[in-house]
């Protein structure tokens, strides 16, 4: 059984950076794709940024030009880089890996960790 281990969230200021990490326990290179998605209380999680096996990247309008997601297969993590957070940046972030053996898909998430973005 996999699992993904976020950390990194914090409590910062308006115009400010954290970085997120995402570690797996498993090999990362075997995913087909690892994602960042965020969730607000009585909200759906979005997808925020995304990143395949063959480091293909897509974000969500909302952060392009300040998320960068990146991958050190080598540790077995997955960055997600935010820079000029905003307070609707406001989330609790997963991070979330699927993968095929076989026919079979396999879903994981990890527990989550919470921005705050806020003066």
């Amino acid at each position: 059984q996999v699992q993904l281990v976020e950390s990194g969230g914090d409590l910062v200021q308006p115009g400010g950076s954290l970085r997120l990490s995402c570690a797996a326990s498993g090999n990362i290179a075997s995913f087909l794709v690892v994602g960042w998605y965020r969730q607000t209380p009585g909200n759906q999680r979005e997808l925020v940024a995304s990143i395949t096996a063959g480091s293909d990247v897509n974000y969500v309008d909302s952060v392009k030009g300040r998320f960068t997601i990146s991958r050190d297969n080598a540790k077995n993590t997955v960055y997600l880089q935010m820079n000029s957070l905003k307070p609707e940046d406001t989330a609790v972030y997963y991070c979330n890996a699927i993968r095929y053996v076989a026919l079979r898909r396999d879903t994981y998430w990890g527990q989550g960790t919470q921005v705050t973005v806020s003066s």
